[in-house]
This record gives C-alpha cells, structure tokens and sequence, in this order.
C-alpha cells in the first residue's frame, strides 16, 4: 500500500511528465517538420529543437528515478542500473543547461543593443559565437558523463574492501568524501548560470531603455511596441524564475547526500525539476509567434494548423 505522500508525488510527477512530453514533443514536431520539408533550419529553431529534444530524455529519466525511488529504495540507492541512469541523467542535464546558457546568448546577441566595442564585435558574430558554444556544450557533458564513470569505478573500489574493524570507520570516512568530491563537482554548472544570468539582466536592460526612449516619442505607434517589449519582458522573467528553480533543484537533489529527509528532499527536488522542463516549453512556445500561432491553432483544432513552416520572432 503505497503511503499519502508517495501517492502525490507519483501523480504529480506524472501530470507534469505528460505537459512536459507534449510541449517539447510539439517543438520539436513543428521544428523537424519545417527542417525535414525546406531542408534548412535556423540556428535558433536548432538549438530550441535539440533543447527539447534533450529535455525529453530527462524527462524519461526523471520518471524512472521516480518510479525506483518509491517502489525499489534499495535498487535507487546502489546497482548497475542506477550507475547507468545517473550517467544518462549526468549527459543529458548538462547538455541541457549549456543549450539553455546558448539560447540566452543567443537572445541577448539577436535583440539587445549596446555601443560597447566588446558587445558590438560579439554582435556581429552571434551565429559564430553559438556554434563554438554548441561545440563546447557536447564536449563539456561528454567529459562530465566520463568524470561520473571515474567515479563509479572509485565507488566500487570502496564498496569491496572487508568492512571489518577498523576498516569499516575507514569505508565510512572513505565514502562521505566520495560524495563531497561527487556534490562539490557539480559547481562546475555555476558558469552556465552566471552567463544566463548576464545576458538576460542585459537583454532586460536593453529592453527597458528602449521603452523609456519610446515613451519620448509621439504616442502614435508607440503602444503597441511597448505591449510588446513588456510582454517580452515578462517572458524572460519568467523564464529566468524557471532557470534559477531548476538550478535550486539540481543542487538540492545533488546534496541531497548530507540532509535529512533524504527521500522527501530527492522527492521535492525531482518535482521541482520536472516542473521546470514542462513549463520552460511552454514559455517557449508562447513566446515564440511561430510556435504560438501553430500552438492555438491545434488547440481550437483549424484546419491549417498542420503545416509548420512559417518564422517566428526572435523573442525567448
């Protein structure tokens, strides 16, 4: 009989597994399909696309975890099985947070404006920039995958000495500095956050100045690209909520090790999680015109609603 709280969590977690799986399984349907049919795609629909693809697999990831966690602890705790989705989670979380740093710069780049030589030169060469950076962002979580490894194999050196006497003190001592090393690892994420911090404080920056100014001007077209600076503002804020939430996930659940209540915090922290992949796709979606349009035409079910194709802006 499962407990209360093992019942929410399982429920909760799915409810938010389903939105997730069809928002960023709608980007990445309306996306390939444009790439498939025109044999092209931009480098923004790129990288939205493969974040929803990655995004996806986490997903997946986090539901099993989810399951293990309630229905088979000991299988959780320790295994194969668990090494194996921890270096699949360990891949696909930072090449997730690195294409998610990518877009910020990317968005930054595309829509803010500033006179700094530095920013200027770095403007005119945002598609070089973001390449070099997706480059950086598949090497980066190829080496974290290949550290986790390292580390596993260190664990399963520990876990085979004889705990007898004073060896068991010595495993005890051994293992907690082993998850030290393995929590204090993921500081190496803090970059990523620090850029996407920047370049939105940028980006809002830039917008705000850009309203004030046309609130000089007459007031004949100004509302309307006010509205619409607002709004982008707004969805930067909130995107930037959702990042900073995941981030606080990500560490509660890496340090989950030295707390207590491990298993409710590892559960907080999961639910956290999931909420952020599923939510961030669809703060991408609705701002993005071309995926928005496409996104309420489905829903009140037109018959054009099918053909992905169009541009959208280049707003987050």
């Amino acid at each position: 009989m499962l407990r209360l709280s093992n019942m929410g969590f399982l429920v909760l977690t799915t409810i938010q597994f389903i939105l997730g799986m069809l928002g960023n399984g709608f980007i990445g349907w309306v996306n390939g399909s444009s790439w498939f049919k025109s044999k092209r795609i931009s480098l923004h629909d790129f990288v939205i696309t493969n974040l929803a693809v990655s995004r996806i697999v986490l997903l997946w990831i986090l539901l099993i975890d989810g399951i293990l966690l309630v229905f088979s602890p000991k299988l959780h705790d320790e295994g194969i099985i668990m090494q194996i989705i921890d270096v699949f989670w360990t891949f696909t979380n930072h090449l997730n947070i690195w294409l998610t740093t990518c877009l910020s710069v990317f968005y930054c780049l595309k829509v803010a404006s500033f006179s700094h030589p530095m920013f200027l030169w770095l403007k005119w060469r945002v598609s070089r920039v973001v390449v070099w950076m997706l480059l950086s962002t598949l090497l980066l979580s190829c080496c974290s995958a290949i550290s986790l490894i390292r580390e596993f194999k260190i664990y399963s050196v520990l876990g085979g000495i004889d705990r007898t006497g004073n060896m068991t003190e010595l495993f005890t001592k051994k293992e907690k500095e082993y998850k030290l090393i393995h929590v204090l690892g993921t500081l190496w994420d803090l970059p990523p956050l620090v850029i996407s911090v920047i370049s939105y404080f940028l980006l809002i920056l830039s917008l705000g100045r850009h309203m004030r100014q046309m609130h000089q001007d007459c007031a004949s077209s100004r509302d309307l690209s006010t509205e619409a600076h607002r709004r982008a503002i707004r969805v930067i804020l909130s995107f930037l909520f959702l990042f900073l939430l995941y981030y606080l996930s990500f560490y509660v659940l890496t340090s989950s090790y030295f707390l207590p209540a491990t298993k409710m915090i590892a559960k907080i922290g999961e639910v956290i999680a999931v909420l952020y992949l599923a939510g961030h796709s669809y703060v991408l979606i609705l701002g993005n015109s071309k995926l928005k349009q496409m996104f309420v035409a489905m829903l009140r079910c037109e018959p054009g609603c099918l053909k992905p194709g169009s541009k959208g802006s280049v707003y987050p």
